[in-house]
């Protein structure tokens, strides 16, 4: 992709032009380019400037009018988070409690993909994921979080409306068909590498391109393969081969991501980068880093937030929306 084609629009409160038809008003750009350093401009491309205004459609029925809260729920013996804390009822009364507490839709997920973690037999991974699934997609929409074409259509079957796959399509060649096929949304996130090794060296020549680059690449093969635009969300990845510092450097300039014209979803709850900015050994111990960086972003326009502390993203959001 041409150097011409990346701006990220800066917010201004009284902006010009409104980012992604949502909350965030913007009137200057940054100009970014590899081997150079960011420019200011008042100007961008008609292109690139309609991908950034365009206001986004609704995915899983859901507005992209303000932002949205994605509760986790996983239902697996060694999240890094919470492993096999709620599984004694296939995780139903802990998705009903994030539900309770103001989550906009359920992310559903059987396999941990914590850095290190092998892969789950399909077969576990539904027996894992369905009975949630089932229980709660009368009452909210459930994103079923795989990697596995099956395990998508199973979670389908059981009445979800949106499939994240971490690896971007990359993992099963028959996701992207599966998808197509059972008309649901999906969301595409950047990793490099497999959970099992992805944090053993992450190298770029310039994260913050060369995960756009890789998105745009993702959401052409989603295209090609039958997934209209409108159905597609993309998800940067932090923590998914990359260092602490790549991770900021994305928070920095999440931004950016609006130019793919598509709503941006982070995920960057409890992770380790939070602890080690912020302090936390624990996991638990990252919810206040973790709404920090969720603000940040919602600063930024980031329309999808997935979170595991849904009751205090939603206080923080609160007062967010009050206090601007």
């Amino acid at each position: 992709m041409a150097d011409a084609e990346y701006f990220r629009p800066l917010p201004d409160p009284h902006g010009r032009w409104r980012l992604a038809g949502g909350w965030v008003r913007f009137s200057a750009f940054e100009r970014l380019a590899r081997g150079a350093r960011p420019r200011i401009v008042s100007e961008a491309p008609p292109g690139v400037i309609a991908a950034l205004t365009a206001p986004r459609q609704p995915v899983a029925g859901l507005a992209m009018d303000r932002p949205r809260i994605m509760g986790i729920v996983n239902v697996t013996p060694d999240s890094f988070s919470d492993g096999g804390r709620w599984n004694a009822d296939g995780g139903i009364a802990h998705a009903q409690a994030l539900l309770d507490a103001g989550a906009d839709l359920l992310d559903i997920g059987g396999e941990s993909t914590r850095p290190g973690a092998r892969a789950v037999e399909i077969a576990d991974e539904i027996a894992r994921t369905t009975p949630a699934i089932a229980a709660l997609s009368g009452r909210v929409p459930v994103s079923i979080d795989t990697r596995k074409a099956t395990v998508a259509r199973a979670g389908v079957a059981a009445g979800a409306v949106m499939v994240n796959d971490v690896s971007g399509l990359d993992f099963d060649p028959g996701m992207a068909a599966a998808v197509a096929e059972d008309g649901v949304a999906v969301c595409l996130m950047h990793a490099q590498g497999v959970p099992e090794t992805m944090q053993d060296n992450p190298r770029y020549d310039d994260v913050l391109l060369d995960v756009y680059d890789a998105l745009a690449a993702r959401i052409a093969r989603a295209e090609a393969a039958g997934i209209p635009r409108h159905r597609i969300v993309i998800d940067p990845g932090i923590g998914f081969g990359k260092t602490g510092q790549h991770n900021l450097e994305i928070l920095r300039r999440s931004s950016l991501y609006h130019g793919l014209g598509v709503p941006v979803l982070l995920g960057a709850s409890r992770k380790s980068f939070v602890g080690a900015v912020g302090g936390g050994a624990h996991a638990a111990a990252r919810d206040p880093g973790s709404l920090a960086v969720t603000l940040a972003a919602v600063a930024q326009g980031v329309q999808f937030h997935r979170v595991h502390d849904v009751a205090g993203t939603r206080q923080g959001l609160a007062l967010w929306r009050e206090i601007t």
